[in-house]
């Protein structure tokens, strides 16, 4: 078939239907996931999967109406993790006491078509003259290929998120286990802890990151768990109205987690500045492909598969989606020139992040992309700026500067989305600017659905940092980190010191990282790998790594069964599988578990599931919540090596 000219059809009723299903689906997930964990996983594998393996069930289907479900698909998933990064920080600030759902979508719809538009342009250079790999773009475009995955991989995932699920019912609901196990100490003066978070979504994102990332993320929480708490600890006594468990949380949460965010401010000015010969190579080429023919002679005829979104219908877009976001700026500052700032600031940062974005993910695939780091200096720089314009002590300023960070960080997200999914397209043979179409429409279905999502989340578990604390709250740590960084800018208070240390510790990794590259090693230190690792709790970064460690054993597992690179690759696909079905399903269930949750406390019944339970099961069976106390974590360790060693098995048996 000549590829170029002819075309099965693409968008379709029944594909578009699918890809909004499932880009309402993937959206609510990673919401939770990314409050939860700290970062998303791309969901194209599993949207290809899930795809073919419905619609197998028309008589009439194919690869590129395939490919045009899950780019919908996939978009979901992406503005999702715009929004929970950022968003979150304005109920933390006490701008916000619930998510409103016009100005929720707003941010997160025009936003996200923002980061579909900047991006067009870009296409020609990073896909086709560049050697960009976009590896989950080639992982999914070889799914879509092979064709022979769509029953079977989509058993795999309802099986897997069977069990994901499962296991977030018994810890959430009947309560045979906690979240976490951690044991915390005092050692003379000094306070120390360390543990693992009971989490098989934790155990699959190691499963796709893999051993590198996972193990600098161990890295970064064990310099902060196991060297820089119990130093600081050993100068600071405890207050005698802390616990040594509350103490060790209170130093991290208040100091030495801002090392954190000192590596992530530097990861993502260096990432910028690294690109700025491959942004400028990428713009200009780009623009070249929309100039009409020199001399006025006919048109040269552009394949299908070489036809984006025209340029005037983007400029024509990028103005529509920039005025409704000068209405959200200017409801929050009510002053004409500085709403006019800040949308000039949206514009020139989402542009340079949206192709960050895009580079990166070509680079690393987006389950790596540092969409926090940019969104970070994004909001830094902001925050300066309208600090000139405002004054010091606005109390406007930080939430300010924390929209101007949503819009960006949606349209970054949706970058290196638009970019992996476009890469996908080039393989298979599918038309650009129906992608494009598609993105848009996944994107604005993802807004539609974030506010209420987030509203559930909120009113069920609460989030960690907010002035009226909740039993078992959502992490949110990208929020947390933007909402103290903005807040720092204009009010002070930030632990400057540590900041410093985390800008000392960002630059030594790159200079280890030119220096392992230069050696073409296989072993490479990103930044904010690093970073995130101070900043997430200890206990989530050991069950990544745990799971990064299993990805490993699985590729030697196959390596020595001396499979091809085919078996290889197939392996590798099955294990994105499995963790995608763990994910969705702990992710799924989180959501549906809140459900409950929040229709008791709208009863006035505050306490969790667990306790209820746990009261009744203590009147018949004396000893159950002393059990529970006791043995209950260690049963849910269990289980998860359990599901560990499924995902091995499983893997290795594929090959």
């Amino acid at each position: 078939m000549d590829l170029q000219n002819n075309s099965l059809p693409e968008i379709t009723i029944k594909g578009v239907i699918l890809g909004v299903i499932l880009a309402v689906i993937l959206a609510a997930a990673n919401a939770y996931l990314g409050l939860f964990a700290g970062m998303t996983v791309s969901a194209t594998i599993p949207a290809a999967v899930i795809s073919m393996g419905v619609l197998r069930f028309f008589k009439h289907n194919n690869i590129l109406e395939n490919n045009i479900v899950q780019t919908c698909a996939s978009a979901g998933e992406a503005i999702a993790a715009g929004c929970i990064f950022t968003l979150p920080a304005l109920i933390l600030l006490q701008h916000w006491t619930t998510f409103d759902y016009v100005w929720v979508t707003i941010i997160a719809g025009f936003g996200g078509v923002l980061g579909v538009l900047f991006t067009i342009p870009l296409r020609r250079s990073f896909i086709i003259d560049s050697k960009l790999q976009f590896p989950e773009g080639i992982a999914t475009a070889k799914v879509l290929e092979s064709g022979q995955m769509g029953p079977e991989g989509l058993r795999k995932i309802v099986r897997t998120g069977l069990a994901g699920g499962f296991f977030k019912l018994i810890a959430d609901l009947v309560g045979l286990w906690p979240d976490k196990l951690q044991v915390t100490r005092a050692i003379g003066s000094s306070v120390t802890a360390f543990g693992a978070n009971l989490s098989p979504a934790l155990l699959a994102v190691g499963l796709i990151v893999g051993l590198n990332i996972g193990i600098l993320m161990f890295l970064g929480g064990a310099a902060n768990w196991l060297i820089a708490i119990p130093i600081y600890s050993h100068f600071h006594p405890r207050p005698e109205d802390l616990s040594i468990v509350e103490w060790a949380e209170k130093i991290w949460r208040d100091q030495t987690r801002y090392i954190g965010v000192g590596a992530m401010l530097i990861g993502g000015l260096w990432t910028v500045f690294k690109m700025r010969k491959t942004l400028l190579k990428g713009i200009t080429s780009g623009l070249q492909a929309y100039r009409p023919v020199e001399g006025g002679g006919p048109a040269v005829a552009v394949p299908r598969t070489e036809r984006d979104m025209p340029m005037k219908w983007i400029l024509i877009l990028m103005v529509l989606s920039v005025i409704p976001l000068f209405f959200v700026y200017q409801a929050f500052v009510q002053k004409i020139p500085v709403s006019v700032t800040m949308a000039v600031l949206m514009l020139i940062a989402g542009f340079a992040f949206s192709a960050v974005a895009a580079y990166m993910a070509g680079l690393v695939g987006s389950s790596n992309n540092p969409i926090s780091g940019v969104t970070i200096t994004t909001i830094v720089f902001s925050a300066f700026f309208l600090m000139l314009l405002i004054g010091k002590g606005a109390p406007i300023g930080p939430a300010a500067a924390i929209v101007i960070g949503a819009v960006v960080c949606c349209a970054a997200s949706i970058a290196g989305d638009n970019l992996q999914d476009l890469k996908t397209g080039y393989i298979v043979g599918a038309t650009p600017w129906k992608q494009q179409v598609m993105l848009a429409i996944g994107t604005l279905t993802g807004a539609a659905v974030i506010a209420p999502v987030l509203t559930l989340l909120q009113h069920a578990y609460g989030f960690a940092g907010q002035p009226t604390p909740a039993a078992r709250p959502l992490p949110a740590p990208q929020a947390n980190v933007m909402a103290a960084v903005a807040k720092g800018v204009f009010q002070g208070g930030l632990p400057w010191t540590f900041i410093f240390i985390g800008i000392a510790v960002a630059v030594g990794l790159i200079i280890l990282n030119a220096l392992l590259e230069r050696s073409r090693s296989t072993f490479r230190t990103p930044v904010l790998a690093v970073a995130i690792g101070f900043y997430l709790p200890f206990s989530q970064s050991v069950t990544i790594f745990f799971g990064g460690l299993v990805a490993t054993l699985i590729k030697r597992a196959v390596t020595r069964l001396r499979a091809d690179k085919e078996t290889q690759e197939s392996s590798e696909q099955n294990t994105v599988l499995f963790a995608s079905g763990l994910i969705t399903g702990e992710a799924l269930m989180g959501i549906i578990v809140a459900i409950p949750v929040v229709l008791m406390k709208s009863r006035g019944l505050d306490l969790p599931l667990t306790s209820l339970w746990q009261q009744k099961a203590a009147a018949t069976l004396p000893g159950v919540r002393e059990a529970i106390a006791t043995y209950g974590a260690w049963v849910g360790l269990a289980v998860l090596i359990l599901i560990a060693y499924w995902s091995y098995r499983a893997s290795r048996r594929t090959s």
